[in-house]
């Protein structure tokens, strides 16, 4: 590392104001600051010193997204070789899932990154450091059939509009990722839903001389559910929807390498565990809600438990309804908050059969009203404190 240091200190003066790269200071600083803690301190105000910058955490977000991720992978491949009744070793599942998730993952990270090094360089301003969670959120929860134009058309609009105009990483109002799956559904729905999506049909490659078939479909567990004509039609409860066997977007699926990124989480103390306890809580309340007094449909009568293990709800909770930017700040605002999220997920899921998945909407629409709770949270205290005042007072 000393070497790498050294050889970076020597190509500095070229990226410095007058140097022959002077053009690309952002990036280089951006490169360095990741590999490095910067070395400079503030000389003057009021500072608060920690020993984690944000750069660190986001790093460790995306460590605690890699369970998610490569399982992901493995299920894009099991799922196709199931779909096509080609048998295969789980190393060729694994390989045909990482070359059809791995395309994905460049097209968000070339595409939002390269808006954020233009942006820096234009603003003469450090490179901002949000988009390496947002980069590898954004191909997890989406179908694995979306094409690469569409997702670098979506990824770019999130990044502008929801992100560059409201002043960039922690200043924007919504989560960039789920603006881009908002995008995704509501411009190109046919690539978002319905059976053809879920189930990659691209043949990547041969094993053995084996061609993969085209042409198959694959409904998620959700999806049956909201389309069942039985009130009771809603798919029995198994173990693949805890391991993650069952389609859906890449990284959503399985309830274990969520839990192990949750465990990450919350043991480094990155995220809160009131905004994740709570959208558990709040998901719990309603599913049960509808189990006793809910319309007579497949999706009212699913038990509670299957709407956590199920769609993105156990993603959602973990690691987009924690984002410390867009979610309520106040500890008690965090309990409002995360139980709104999940009491509105199985709402939408429930009520509305045209859209069965839910999560995405309702952390979306409490990002509106994350500085609200916490006004609300904040006022009350104040008024607590000016009454106790008084009365010590008197």
């Amino acid at each position: 590392m000393k070497a790498l240091r050294n050889y970076l200190d020597k190509i500095k003066p070229n990226f410095e104001e007058g140097g022959k790269l002077h053009a690309f200071r952002s990036v280089f600083d951006g490169f360095e600051t990741f590999l490095f803690v910067p070395n400079t301190t503030s000389k003057t105000g009021t500072h608060i010193h920690d020993a984690i910058d944000s750069k660190r955490i986001m790093s460790i977000v995306v460590i605690s997204l890699i369970p998610a991720l490569l399982f992901g992978m493995y299920n894009v491949g099991y799922q196709h070789f199931h779909a096509t009744g080609v048998a295969g070793s789980f190393v060729e599942m694994f390989i045909y899932g990482f070359l059809a998730v791995l395309p994905k993952v460049i097209v968000s990270y070339v595409v939002g990154l390269g808006i954020e090094f233009v942006v820096a360089q234009w603003k003469k301003e450090e490179i901002q450091e949000g988009f390496l969670v947002s980069g590898i959120l954004i191909p997890m929860i989406v179908p694995v059939e979306c094409p690469l134009w569409i997702l670098a058309v979506a990824t770019a609009f999130s990044v502008i509009f929801a992100k560059e105009v409201f002043g960039g990483t922690g200043m924007n109002v919504f989560n960039v990722a789920l603006v881009t799956r908002a995008f995704l559904f509501f411009a190109y729905p046919t690539k978002m839903s319905g059976e053809s999506v879920w189930v990659s049909q691209g043949s990547i490659f041969n094993f053995g001389g084996e061609n993969f078939v085209d042409g198959f479909s694959g409904a998620t567990a959700l999806g049956h559910a909201a389309t069942a004509v039985d009130p009771l039609g809603y798919p029995p409860f198994s173990w693949d929807m805890v391991t993650g066997l069952i389609p859906g977007s890449i990284g959503e699926t399985s309830v274990i390498a969520i839990l192990i990124g949750a465990v990450i989480l919350l043991w480094t103390g990155i995220a809160s565990w009131r905004t994740m306890f709570s959208v558990f809580a709040g998901g719990i309340f309603m599913g049960w809600i509808f189990n006793a007094f809910g319309p007579d449909t497949a999706m009212a009568h699913m038990p509670w438990y299957e709407h956590l293990v199920l769609g993105g709800f156990c993603f959602g909770a973990v690691f987009m309804a924690t984002d410390p930017v867009t979610a309520a700040r106040t500890e008690t605002g965090k309990y409002i908050y995360g139980f709104l999220i999940g009491a509105m997920a199985i709402i939408i899921r429930v009520l509305n059969p045209g859209y069965p998945e839910g999560m995405m909407l309702a952390i979306l629409l409490m990002n509106i009203f994350a500085p609200l709770i916490d006004y609300c949270v904040v006022q009350s205290n104040i008024s607590l404190r000016a009454k106790r005042a008084v009365k010590s007072n008197n």
